[in-house]
């Protein structure tokens, strides 16, 4: 029977309130709610068409909602028996869940847990913090399973305390304790303090992301430029090509043309000679056949007579005879096959071989042109004209600059002196044994600069945070700046206190070029060329400074140069 009623109990529940189901309406999927409960779902719910709840499926249009009588009916039954409704099982804690600490039993999911009571509560038993004013004021925080960490194992006091010198949540007794004179505050305190901090840091990553964002729709219009030029590209390239085809074809049939005009011409011509001349043979057979027959006859009277009377011979036979010489320049005809239009020949070899010399000189700048194409990330400059495309005006910053240090030409040289300069105090200002300076200018972009050293000289890039004195202090001794030390011919690189030997061509001369986004930061050796000396690839989180630390005695001196 026990079973009977668990399954009367989740058949009457509403599967939202938990609760036996009041004034109860079925939907057209077959689940049934509250009237009240299904309505504010759907119209509370941030959906764009009405759904179950449970199986998801989708009316439209909206159902309207009619009151269940035999539900209602059934429900009412099971309330004068005393049975309560029972949660749906998704409501019931899973071992992946946080738990009710106060359901007994089978335990239901928990909704909040308490900072204060330090356990965690269901709908229902989390009822008196929501209505007790003394349990109003508890902190209620999303379900957790790490409640118990909260608790001093050694004092089994709740950890409300910070220590900062140890950097660890302790309790009350613990800063009187274990922890007396150490740095603590509450944990509150140190919350707030964490949070302005991290607050900061997201902010930078905002900005950075709205960086990456901004250089992705850049990337992207490149893209598109980069599609419509090609696409422009071809269609031009198949338009010239085709023009030129199509002049190269026009140029053959007229050569062809004019081939077969003169062809004609010549061929008239030579037809006409050949018809006169059949003429005059036909008429000089004709002569030699009366001859012959005059020849031939007996009387002696008529052959003299008839002798006398003999033409003499034609003209036209003597004038075809010199057109024919003329034709044939000679006195017999004699047949030159393929000859007569060498010269055309000869004429459209040469422009073949004419077109073939420029096509193959030029077709190494099409190619070229084509392969140059380069729209990513411009590479590092391999002159120093092509350096000083980004070069920059440095200055030295006169709050940041240690007090044995001398500024002069405008603030971008500084030179060490045994006697401290009036400088105010600031709290940017380097100060103790390390005797540096930051630029004023903040460095993102692409720049170029070039620093005359004389002396034991770091040339340097680090961030506005770093320490402004101690052991920390120093360019290349921590990860938030980074040097190159100059001196008698040497050189050395340093970062987080990790030095590295440097070779190349000594110059007191050092070129620095920074590429902010690419993460880039070179140094070289500039003399007569200039020549690289350390590579840095990396990823910048802030914006730079230029700076330099002279190591050595009095005099030593760096100088930022004019470079436009």
């Amino acid at each position: 029977m026990a079973q009977k009623g668990d399954q009367d109990q989740e058949t009457f529940s509403c599967s939202i309130c938990l609760e036996l189901l009041k004034d109860p309406v079925t939907i057209p999927c077959g689940h049934s709610y509250c009237m009240n409960c299904i309505k504010t779902y759907w119209d509370e719910g941030e959906k764009k068409f009405p759904s179950c709840p449970q199986c998801r499926e989708i009316f439209i249009p909206r159902p309207a909602l009619v009151k269940n009588t035999m539900f209602a009916a059934l429900v009412e039954q099971l309330k004068k028996t005393g049975v309560q409704a029972a949660p749906a099982d998704h409501c019931y804690a899973g071992p992946e869940d946080v738990a009710c600490d106060v359901c007994s039993g089978r335990k239901l999911k928990a909704v909040k847990s308490c900072l204060v009571c330090l356990a965690s509560y269901c709908q229902k038993h989390l009822q008196p913090h929501r209505d007790a004013a003394p349990l109003k004021k508890h902190q209620l925080v999303d379900p957790s399973k790490n409640l118990q960490d909260n608790i001093c194992p050694l004092h089994a006091e709740v950890r409300k305390m910070f220590c900062r010198t140890d950097q660890k949540c302790i309790c009350y007794l613990c800063s009187v304790d274990e922890h007396k004179g150490h740095d603590t505050v509450s944990a509150a305190a140190e919350r707030k303090e964490r949070q302005k901090e991290m607050e900061v840091r997201r902010q930078q990553i905002q900005q950075q992301i709205q960086d990456r964002e901004k250089d992705v729709k850049l990337l992207q219009r490149e893209v598109e430029a980069i599609d419509q030029s090609a696409d422009k590209t071809v269609e031009d390239s198949e338009e010239m090509f085709t023009e030129l085809i199509s002049l190269l074809q026009k140029r053959s049939s007229e050569v062809k043309q004019q081939i077969r005009s003169q062809q004609e011409t010549e061929v008239g011509r030579v037809r006409e000679l050949e018809e006169k001349l059949q003429q005059e043979i036909r008429d000089l057979k004709r002569r030699d056949a009366e001859m012959k027959q005059l020849s031939d006859t007996e009387d002696h009277n008529q052959f003299l007579h008839s002798c006398q009377s003999l033409p003499p011979l034609s003209e036209s036979t003597h004038s075809s005879s010199i057109s024919i010489r003329a034709l044939t320049h000679s006195s017999s005809i004699s047949i030159r096959p393929l000859s007569y239009f060498q010269d055309v020949t000869a004429a459209v070899s040469e422009v073949r071989g004419r077109l073939q010399d420029i096509l193959g000189e030029t077709w190494t700048n099409v190619s070229l042109a084509v392969t140059d194409v380069d729209v990513l990330l411009p590479k590092d400059p391999t002159s120093r004209a092509g350096f000083l495309k980004y070069s920059c005006e440095i200055t030295l910053d006169p709050n940041t600059v240690h007090k044995r240090m001398l500024l002069s030409e405008q603030n971008r040289k500084v030179t060490r002196v045994d006697q401290p300069q009036s400088y105010s105090d600031h709290p940017d200002r380097f100060t103790g044994h390390y005797y540096q300076v930051l630029s004023r200018e903040s460095l993102t972009g692409r720049h170029y600069w070039e620093v005359e050293t004389a002396g034991l000289v770091f040339v340097a890039v680090s961030y506005k945070n770093i320490s402004r004195s101690g052991w920390e202090s120093r360019f290349g001794f921590n990860d938030k700046s980074w040097s190159l030390g100059c001196s008698s011919g040497s050189y050395v690189f340093r970062y987080n206190s990790i030095l590295t030997s440097v070779s190349g061509p000594w110059s007191s001369r050092i070129g620095v070029y920074l590429d902010h986004r690419a993460g880039v930061l070179s140094f070289y050796s500039v003399s007569g060329t200039t020549t690289l000396l350390h590579r840095v690839q990396t990823s910048f989180t802030r914006p730079l400074h230029a700076g330099v630390w002279i190591y050595s005695g009095t005099g030593a001196s760096a100088e930022f140069c004019k470079l436009k």
